[in-house]
């Protein structure tokens, strides 16, 4: 058998990329067969070449045992392990690992039927032997290296959301503060926007706690929505972001808004946004410089931007501002959650949230959400 694999190596080989390119969505590619098909071909062969010679060790050393050893893996189970490592990074499934000797059995095997090439029982034998202990190396190995995917996946997406909560709950809490320290100040008065603000942020506290409650005991309820006047939507935006204004020396200028303009989703969460919108701007512009809310109609929606004075963002930096825990700022005090949460606020009400660079001066950043009639 070894003679005949040796002479029909590349045809048996290519027969097997043909069997995988069938698959669907599959393609073989350099990657997935260095250390599959190929090599396992060229140690089968180097396996039945010992046995025939009587070199029994020999060819248990290249192959290993009937049942193969874990603990000790022969030298086509060490390749076999790493052809199911690299078959798990590369996005496939256990499936594909046993497929892949699989397709070399059936090449064989209509290949010796098409030459009229004989075999021995024997040689039958150390082809399942080897077989039989590579495909239990591979996938041993890719489950292996799948279960640490999975873990790795899993306590990224816990970080992620823990995260998400530690924000929120931040700035909710930096919002109270600061409209506390103003009313101690005693130059507003406790009845007016500011107790507002304090009012409205703890709030904002007590329900994101309850939210997170029904949500560990599995009895959150989907978000109510309804559609909103974007003039008053705006002006409470900006109450809340003015106390974070004063503190940082810096002007928000709002813009007057066409007061039959409306919206429609859940309105506390895009409140959130459009504040971590404003406080982002606020903490990267510019001292003494000025951020812009505005909200104008375009066609049937509504668009709603945030203009800050930062000097432009970094080259690359459009691509992935929106990524969890990706900073672009030399500020590093915050987590780089707060625009990830943004867009996915706004998303989640059928809007897009997008960022336009202006290279020397800052960005802008628009909530694009469709125009809603009030009535």
């Amino acid at each position: 058998m070894h003679q005949f694999l040796f002479n029909n190596r590349e045809e048996l080989i290519a027969r097997c990329k043909t069997k995988v390119a069938q698959r669907p969505r599959r393609a073989a590619t350099e990657a997935q067969l260095a250390n599959g098909v190929p090599l396992f071909l060229d140690q089968l062969m180097r396996t039945l070449e010992a046995q025939e010679d009587g070199n029994v060790s020999e060819s248990f050393r290249i192959s290993g045992a009937a049942g193969g050893d874990a603990s000790d893996l022969s030298e086509m189970g060490l390749s076999a392990a790493a052809h199911g490592k690299q078959l798990s990074e590369l996005g496939f499934t256990v499936d594909q690992v046993v497929h892949d000797y699989g397709d070399l059995c059936q090449a064989i095997t209509d290949l010796a039927v098409e030459r009229d090439a004989p075999f021995s029982v024997d040689e039958f034998r150390t082809l399942n032997r080897c077989l039989d202990n590579a495909i239990a190396d591979a996938v041993t190995e890719f489950s292996t290296w799948r279960d640490a995917s999975v873990a790795l996946q899993q306590t990224a997406e816990e970080n992620e959301r823990l995260g998400v909560l530690v924000h929120e709950l931040r700035n909710y809490l930096h919002t109270a503060t600061l409209a506390f320290m103003a009313l101690e100040s005693g130059r507003v008065p406790i009845g007016g926007a500011t107790g507002a603000v304090l009012k409205r942020s703890l709030t904002s506290l007590a329900a994101l706690l309850n939210l997170s409650l029904s949500q560990v005991r599995g009895t959150a309820e989907a978000p109510k929505e309804a559609a909103f006047s974007v003039a008053l939507f705006v002006a409470e935006a900006r109450n809340v972001a003015s106390l974070d204004a004063s503190a940082r020396g810096c002007t928000l200028s709002v813009l007057d808004v066409d007061a039959a303009l409306g919206i429609s989703g859940n309105r506390e969460r895009l409140l959130a946004a459009l504040v971590n919108l404003l406080q982002n701007a606020l903490k990267f512009t510019h001292a003494h410089t000025e951020v812009t809310l505005s909200a104008h109609a375009e066609a049937e929606y509504v668009l709603v931007d945030v203009k800050d004075h930062c000097g432009g963002l970094p080259p690359g930096a459009t691509a992935r501002i929106f990524q969890p825990f990706v900073q672009v700022g030399e500020n590093k005090s915050g987590l780089g959650l707060g625009l990830s949460i943004a867009r996915r606020s706004v998303e989640a009400d059928g809007g897009v949230l997008t960022v336009r660079d202006l290279p020397g001066t800052g960005c802008v950043f628009t909530i694009k959400l469709l125009l809603r009639t009030l009535h």
